[in-house]
């Protein structure tokens, strides 16, 4: 009787697994398709199956059913995906663009995620919230959020709260990547930009590569080199900050009585090494053009369903109930992004 009762346990979360991973599929590739087409770039495969995944709530038998190998996919594809992430990065073609290119990276990231965070916080924005937000907006959009958000241990009763704060964050770091990219196509006739200078400034300020690669190709081939240099120079970023910022909120918690366990080890974001180790492996390896398009693809997939299986799973109506003082603080953030590396662009590049 047991082992058939094990047996029975096993079928239910077998047939939930692989049911959500045809649901999360289905979103992640049919994002992946939206994405290639007009307007649709703007808001990139990620955000996209993000959506698909919010009107799949409609079925909530599916989801219901589906609901333990949701958890697992939302979990464990976004640290494979973010994995096959780093193949994206080249970083010999990092580090010829420069020793200007990694200093004004590493000063948007770190700056903006001061900024931002500071600026949440005094608009009564929660930390765990503030924080995500903060790293998309410095880093790469949806991609930081996912990458960052591991990082934010809370306790098991807060875990619904935190998936409503990692959704909300993608949300607005998506909405105001897009906002700034009409407002920057709009305002490139009256910036007297090179090329080069305009593909710094957008690939520096802008929140998603997709936002970077839609406004930087408006200056020709050579401002969108320099837009998706300059966008992957923070993107390689993402290791560090998120390993900064697990020491920090670990720390945080514990000062603030959060946390109960005193012996509780410093989070380390292994999947990150693993992130790092895919792009020196797709820039030194010879794996050939093809195989790593098929690699990249293949981790949008992954990042997509991941994306997905988290819209399928929160409550959207708490998040717009109290989203617009996260919206305001993104915002401001946002326009004082833009102005220093508008400045910056103009006299070093």
């Amino acid at each position: 009787m047991l082992k058939e009762g094990l047996k029975m346990i096993g079928t239910i979360k077998s047939y939930s697994f692989w049911l959500a991973v045809v649901m999360t599929l289905i979103c992640a590739v049919v994002g992946t398709f939206l994405a290639q087409l007009p307007y649709f770039s703007l808001f990139g495969a990620l955000i996209i199956a993000l959506i698909l995944g919010m009107i799949f709530q409609s079925s909530k038998k599916l989801v219901y059913q589906a609901s333990s190998g949701i958890a697992f996919i939302s979990n464990k594809f976004l640290r494979l995906g973010i994995i096959l992430l780093g193949f994206k990065l080249n970083l010999i073609q990092l580090a010829q663009a420069g020793v200007k290119t990694i200093l004004l990276a590493i000063v948007i990231v770190a700056g903006t995620i001061f900024l931002t965070y500071f600026i949440e916080r005094k608009f009564g924005v929660e930390p765990e919230l503030a924080i995500l937000a903060a790293s998309g907006t410095g880093i790469c959009g949806a991609a930081a959020v996912m990458g960052i958000s591991p990082q934010i241990k809370v306790a098991p009763e807060k875990q619904e709260r935190q998936r409503e704060n990692d959704v909300l964050a993608v949300a607005i770091v998506a909405i105001m990547g897009t906002v700034f990219t009409f407002i920057d196509l709009g305002l490139k006739p009256l910036l007297d930009l090179t090329p080069t200078q305009f593909g710094v400034f957008v690939g520096g300020s802008l929140h998603e590569i997709a936002h970077a690669v839609a406004a930087g190709s408006a200056a020709g081939p050579v401002g969108l080199d320099s837009a998706i240099i300059t966008k992957l120079s923070r993107v390689l970023m993402l290791a560090p900050a998120a390993l900064l910022i697990g020491f920090w909120y670990q720390k945080r918690s514990k000062h603030d009585g959060t946390s109960n366990d005193s012996t509780a080890k410093l989070p380390i974001p292994w999947f990150m090494a693993g992130f790092i180790l895919a792009s020196v492996i797709g820039t030194f390896v010879p794996l050939g053009t093809n195989m790593l398009n098929i690699l990249v693809k293949a981790a949008y997939i992954f990042l997509g369903m991941a994306m997905s299986a988290m819209g399928m799973s929160v409550n959207f109506k708490v998040i717009l109930k109290r989203g617009l003082p996260a919206f305001a603080g993104v915002f401001v953030s946002s326009i004082v992004l833009g102005i220093f590396v508008l400045v910056v662009s103009k006299l070093y590049f």
